[in-house]
């Protein structure tokens, strides 16, 4: 492999890194910890993540309970989540919260999957703007012959296509999972 693909590949393996990152915030049915971890708790002043402060678990498909290290940062955190846009009501017991996941509606599992479609096309638009800047680095490049340079296109083209390739089976397995009941 050249420097061009190499650059290309990892490139585009962020572009993937970021499209399942993005799904696995996508709420399902299923309890998924991910789907807390951008939201942040004013401790002591600063502004931490939940999972820096406590144990997420998942004792059920359907069920997130946190128990945090700190049991005084237990109110913070039941703030934290409610004012988050996640549309799920916690539970205090005093010791940890739970977060019911109540399954989606039909229209709702169609309303995720369009989103996951939405996603998925901005993660194949993300890859081929890499290969546009990789193929204009390639065509800057004053020492690669006309044959190199349509060799050094071809295999990023190639490596794009199975970048694209692997977007799309992320998005069909995503989207058996969000209308699975």
């Amino acid at each position: 492999m050249s420097e061009y693909t190499d650059r290309a590949e990892k490139n585009m393996g962020k572009c993937l890194d970021t499209l399942k990152a993005n799904f696995a915030r996508v709420r399902t049915g299923r309890a998924n910890a991910q789907i807390l971890a951008p939201i942040l708790v004013d401790y002591y002043g600063q502004p931490t993540p939940i999972t820096q402060l406590a144990a997420v678990k998942v004792p059920e498909a359907s069920m997130l309970v946190v128990e945090p290290w700190d049991k005084s940062s237990l109110r913070a955190i039941e703030k934290a989540i409610e004012s988050s846009d996640l549309g799920i009501t916690p539970s205090n017991d005093g010791v940890c919260i739970r977060l019911p996941f109540p399954k989606p509606t039909e229209e709702r599992r169609r309303e995720l999957v369009k989103e996951c479609k939405e996603l998925a096309e901005e993660a194949r638009v993300a890859v081929r703007n890499v290969r546009r800047d990789v193929n204009g680095k390639i065509e800057r490049d004053e020492e690669l012959s006309d044959d190199e340079q349509s060799r050094e296109k071809k295999s990023v083209q190639k490596l794009t296509d199975s970048y694209v390739a692997k977007v799309d089976e992320l998005l069909k397995t995503k989207s058996a999972e969000v209308m699975e009941i």
